[in-house]
């Protein structure tokens, strides 16, 4: 067994298939090595100390928003199979919750977020970088549809949210960072060619 954990980087604009693609290279390895799914949205910066019409201001899609410092200590920490505890966020609260997650001896760490490919110091700690390539219209429709469902969002909030922060930061910072992948995966989830020689490359590296 590798002394050392590998992080797996899986970045792409939000809704692009990211956490499906990290569900699914999760499951490849559960079973004989332990993997853990990093998501970099629990990484949001504490917001506890703002009143709620503050709260919902916050630029989600800009990396400021990001307690980045945090989040590559951590990746330190696992990649030397230290155990973290880790934050979880709300977003029904736009806060970090009060609940933790330990994470503690993981062989392989799957690391997914818009900005994991954008962020310098981020990059330098994954093994393995993926940019999951999905259409703007298809992702918009996804982000439609999870936000009401899941988050609480209205129609309303969820497409001014898109047209003023959402698709104008992935512009910026995150369809660039696609030059930093070593695997870009075009439909997201739905790439099942893809996907497997991604698990495959892992394979190699820790077996």
């Amino acid at each position: 067994m590798r002394d050392h954990a590998i992080i797996i980087g899986v970045a792409g604009g939000s809704a692009s298939g990211k956490t499906s693609i990290a569900a699914k290279v999760y499951e490849a390895f559960k079973g004989k090595h332990r993997v853990s799914i990093l998501k970099q949205d629990d990484y949001y910066k504490d917001q506890s100390d703002k009143p709620m019409s503050e709260r919902v201001k916050t630029n989600y899609d800009h990396p400021l928003a990001f307690d980045t410092d945090l989040l590559v200590e951590h990746l330190k920490m696992l990649k030397n199979k230290e155990t973290v505890e880790k934050p979880i966020y709300d977003y029904t609260q736009h806060t970090r919750s009060k609940k933790t997650e330990i994470i503690k001896n993981r062989d392989v760490i799957i690391l997914e977020g818009i900005f994991v490919l954008a962020e310098e110091r981020v990059r330098e700690q994954c093994d393995i970088l993926v940019y999951v390539d999905t259409e703007a219209d298809i992702r918009f429709i996804r982000r439609l549809k999870r936000d009401i469902q899941e988050r609480g969002r209205s129609l309303e909030s969820v497409c001014e949210q898109y047209l003023n922060t959402v698709k104008p930061m992935h512009d910026q910072f995150i369809e660039p960072s696609k030059k930093y992948a070593h695997i870009i995966i075009p439909r997201g989830g739905e790439n099942v060619v893809a996907i497997d020689l991604l698990i495959t490359k892992i394979r190699s590296i820790i077996e």
